[in-house]
């Protein structure tokens, strides 16, 4: 099995940056792709931004490219995601998800293990 667990989420000011981590844990060398996910409230879960843990690829949604930057660092078994000039809609909870494939969905149904998420807020 594997375990992802999250953290670095907090309360900031629209503007603000933050750096959410995502720790895996396990079989990992199971996931090839780490994908980071976001949920606000009475919304579906939505595309992020997603990487490669053996190239490096990545692939982001449009609503956070060029202000987002996912990386990962296999040493330890862990992936980021900077994000800068936060808005009052990037409030969400964030989750990361791995997938034993190569490709680098957008859809969540196409990862197979999940973090428990951890909460962005962005005030205005």
């Amino acid at each position: 099995q594997v375990q992802l667990v999250e953290s670095g989420g907090g309360l900031v000011q629209a503007g603000d940056s933050l750096r959410l981590s995502c720790a895996a844990s396990g079989r990992t060398f199971s996931i090839s792709t780490i994908g980071w996910f976001r949920q606000a409230p009475g919304k579906e879960r939505e595309f992020v931004a997603a990487i490669s843990r053996s190239t490096g690829s990545t692939y982001y949604a449009d609503s956070v490219k060029g202000r987002f930057t996912i990386s990962r660092d296999n040493a330890k078994n862990t992936v980021y995601l900077q994000m800068n000039s936060l808005k009052p809609e990037d409030t969400a909870v964030y989750y990361c998800a791995g997938r034993s494939g190569t490709v680098l969905f957008r859809t969540p149904g196409e990862y197979n293990y999940w973090g428990q998420g951890t909460q962005v807020t962005v005030s205005s």
